[in-house]
């Protein structure tokens, strides 16, 4: 969670490499303007709500500016169709491409998160007890991971995969509907950056 503004530019520059996106130069900048990356941005955007929903004092014009924030982020999130909201992922999030990403709120996951689309993570049967997610997973296309349950780190979710009950051992991979182990993995060789 972003505790602090040397968090969020952490966080940010985390998040940047892990999208794999170049340093900003003003030929970048050029070119966003041109073909801007929606995906950056709601992530950007993302860690702003963060940062001052966190860190910055109550003033009010710090809740004018957080609801600003809050604003374009929901349309960007319409638009991209992402339900993320704050303080759920930690550094190093890579959303691969846009499409339906729906996050509950009481989820945690670590840092050097990739996540694909059509992907559900959320609580179960009415309550708030949501998955804690370890560090360096990935998440394949369409996963359902729900329940108050607990993911491992260096762990790779397959596609299409329903998780509804714990996996503690490290660098396995989970697929099938129930999940199930189906086979230790080396997850820098998905997670690049890592």
């Amino acid at each position: 969670m972003i505790s602090s503004e040397r968090d969020f530019f952490k966080y940010c520059e985390a998040d940047r490499i892990a999208l794999g996106r170049s340093a900003y130069r003003l030929q970048d900048k050029l070119a966003l303007l041109i073909a801007p990356d929606f995906i950056w941005k709601f992530q950007r955007l993302l860690r702003r709500a963060e940062f001052h929903k966190n860190v910055k004092n109550n003033g009010l014009a710090n809740k004018i500016f957080y609801f600003l924030i809050k604003r374009k982020l929901k349309v960007l999130s319409l638009k991209l169709g992402f339900s993320i909201p704050e303080n759920v992922f930690g550094p190093g999030l890579a959303i691969v491409h846009y499409g339906t990403i729906v996050v509950n709120q009481n989820v945690k996951v670590g840092s050097n998160c990739r996540i694909h689309p059509c992907t559900i993570i959320g609580a179960s049967a009415g309550t708030n007890k949501a998955p804690r997610i370890g560090n360096n997973v990935y998440i394949a296309p369409g996963a359902k991971i729900f329940g108050d349950i607990k993911i491992a780190s260096n762990c790779a979710i397959g596609a299409n995969s329903v998780v509804n009950k714990s996996f503690y051992e490290e660098g396995m991979m989970i697929a099938g509907i129930p999940a199930k182990v189906i086979k230790p993995i080396n997850i820098k060789q998905i997670i690049k950056h890592i």
